[in-house]
């Protein structure tokens, strides 16, 4: 007998990974057919948006040009009859420099006034700055000559002082500052420790004295390296003892 030939059926369709291929396929194109529905730009919108960037400040805190979708989740508060607040308008920076550089002038005229009617315009002396508002006041009315404890004629121009600080919130810095003649003695070996006591003792009595905080407070003493004049005469020695203090700027 003859064997039959056995045949072999051939598999139709495409293959099994062409299935698999075919779906990811589909998804990549679903996937990117939403994103792009997802990116459809309301025209009316876009022209609001446009038209607000080009005619104001990008940060300037205006209302927005653009209505709310959601109104109930701005950050204004609602008002007895149901209508958000607008917010105020924020420019804190500003409004600080503006109330710091109010306050120094107040002060400037307030001592330019005060030394005026007190005739102390020849021993000291008030003027405006870039550093603030700067005081400079002459060894003969704070101190005897070589020495850093204050006089008791001082006491109403310092006390003065003292409450005008009170009443701001600066920092203050106070310089010693003496003429070219050296000096040696126990207490002062030379004109730095003499310039940087000086200034710490005024920094003494406004904390004292007016109960001011000693954190707003910094010294330092020039000796000799700072003078307002050649110390070539005697004249100009005596406007260069002196001590500085510096309501500083707040900026």
């Amino acid at each position: 007998m003859k064997r039959r030939s056995i045949r072999h059926q051939s598999k139709k369709g495409a293959p099994k990974w062409m299935v698999t291929y075919s779906d990811m396929i589909t998804l990549i194109l679903v996937f990117f057919i939403l994103l792009f529905s997802m990116s459809q730009i309301d025209q009316t919108k876009f022209d609001q948006v446009t038209e607000s960037f080009q005619n104001r400040m990008i940060l300037d805190f205006l209302p927005s040009a653009v209505p709310l979708e959601n109104p109930t989740e701005s950050t204004g508060e609602n008002s007895e009859d149901g209508k958000i607040d607008e917010i105020e308008p924020i420019y804190l920076a500003n409004e600080e420099e503006e109330k710091s550089t109010d306050e120094l002038d107040e002060l400037m005229m307030n001592v330019s006034q005060y030394l005026e009617e007190n005739n102390l315009k020849d021993v000291i002396t008030a003027n405006r700055n870039e550093r603030g508002v700067v005081l400079v006041l002459q060894e003969k009315i704070l101190f005897e000559s070589g020495e850093a404890e204050i006089l008791e004629e001082a006491g109403p121009f310092l006390n003065h002082i003292g409450t005008l600080l009170s009443e701001l919130d600066n920092q203050v810095n106070v310089e010693g500052h003496t003429d070219s003649r050296p000096i040696s003695n126990y207490r002062y070996p030379s004109n730095w420790e003499l310039s940087g006591a000086r200034a710490s003792s005024v920094v003494r009595y406004f904390i004292e004295a007016e109960s001011l905080h000693m954190s707003r407070f910094s010294t330092v003493g020039y000796a000799d390296t700072v003078p307002l004049e050649p110390n070539s005469n005697e004249a100009n020695m005596s406007k260069n003892r002196r001590v500085e203090i510096i309501i500083l700027d707040n900026d």
